[in-house]
C-alpha cells in the first residue's frame, strides 16, 4: 500500500464525516491520535468537544438549539489503564465497558453495529491504542451495512503490532458526500505522521472542509513514559 497524502485526502472530500488517524510520529518517539467530526445539519453542527477526565465528550454548543442528542452526544475518547479507546459513538463506553472485563476490542463490539440512522446506516468506526512499557500497538474496526442493507452488519477490525515510525492509517465513516451517504470502504488509508503535534493538529484542520468542520481532538502518546499532550480545537466559540 503506498503512502497517501492526509492534507489532500481531506481536501480533496468534502464530506468524509467523522475520521480516526492513529500512527506513529516520524521520530518513533510518539503514539499518535487525532478524531475529528464534520456535519451537514444544524443539530450535527451544534457541538464542541470538552474534556472529560483523561478522554473528551461532545456537547451541545447552544444547548436550546439540541434536537435529537442520541447519535450526536457521546465521548469519542476514554483512557482504561495504558488504553486509549477513540470511536464516532458510545460504542467507547461498549468497548471500556469490555475490556474491563477482558473481552478483547473485535469481542466488545460484538454486541453492536451500524447507527440506526436509516437511509445511510452511518458506519460505526472505533480505534484502540495500547502503550505499555515502551510497546506501542493499535488496532481499527468498522462496523457498516451490507451497501446500505440493514439486515446485514459487516465487521471489519485491521491490527498493527509495532507500527513503522512515520506512518498512520485514516479510516472515516463516508467515501464522500452523497444522498444517502455511501460507506466507506477497503482498508485504512496509509499517511503520513510527523513530529509536531500542533503541526499535525493544524494540517487536518485547514484541510477540513470549512463549512461541515465541527471539532478535532489530537493526542500524542509519549510511548516511553506513558505522558501525552492533547489539543482540542472546536469551530463554535
Amino acid at each position: 500500500m503506498n503512502i497517501v497524502s492526509l492534507k489532500q485526502e481531506l481536501e480533496n472530500n468534502s464530506y468524509p464525516g467523522r475520521g480516526i488517524v492513529l500512527g506513529r510520529s516520524e521520530n518513533g518517539r510518539y503514539a499518535a491520535a487525532a478524531y475529528f467530526i464534520m456535519g451537514r445539519s444544524a443539530n450535527s453542527r451544534n457541538r464542541v468537544f470538552v474534556e472529560e477526565g483523561q478522554g473528551i465528550r461532545t456537547q451541545a454548543f447552544d444547548p436550546s438549539r439540541l434536537e435529537d442528542p442520541s447519535l450526536i452526544i457521546y465521548a469519542p475518547v476514554r483512557v482504561l489503564g495504558n488504553k486509549t479507546i477513540i470511536t464516532n459513538g458510545d460504542q467507547t463506553d461498549t468497548i471500556y465497558g469490555g475490556m474491563d472485563r477482558q473481552l478483547t476490542f473485535e469481542q466488545s463490539l460484538r454486541g453492536r453495529e451500524f447507527e440506526p440512522d436509516a437511509p445511510n446506516y452511518t458506519p460505526r468506526i472505533s480505534g484502540i491504542m495500547h502503550v505499555e512499557n515502551g510497546k506501542y500497538n493499535y488496532a481499527m474496526s468498522i462496523l457498516k451495512s451490507n451497501h446500505g442493507d440493514p439486515s446485514s452488519c459487516c465487521r471489519f477490525t485491521f491490527a498493527y503490532e509495532n507500527p513503522k515510525a512515520g506512518e498512520g492509517r485514516f479510516i472515516h465513516t463516508y467515501m464522500h458526500d452523497g444522498n444517502p451517504l455511501p460507506s466507506f470502504e477497503g482498508e485504512p488509508k496509509l499517511v503520513g505522521i510527523g513530529n509536531d503535534i500542533d503541526a499535525f493538529t493544524g494540517l487536518i484542520w485547514e484541510s477540513l472542509n470549512e463549512e461541515n468542520k465541527v471539532s478535532l481532538f489530537v493526542r500524542y502518546i509519549d510511548i516511553e513514559s506513558g505522558k501525552y499532550e492533547t489539543r482540542i480545537v472546536n469551530k463554535n466559540k
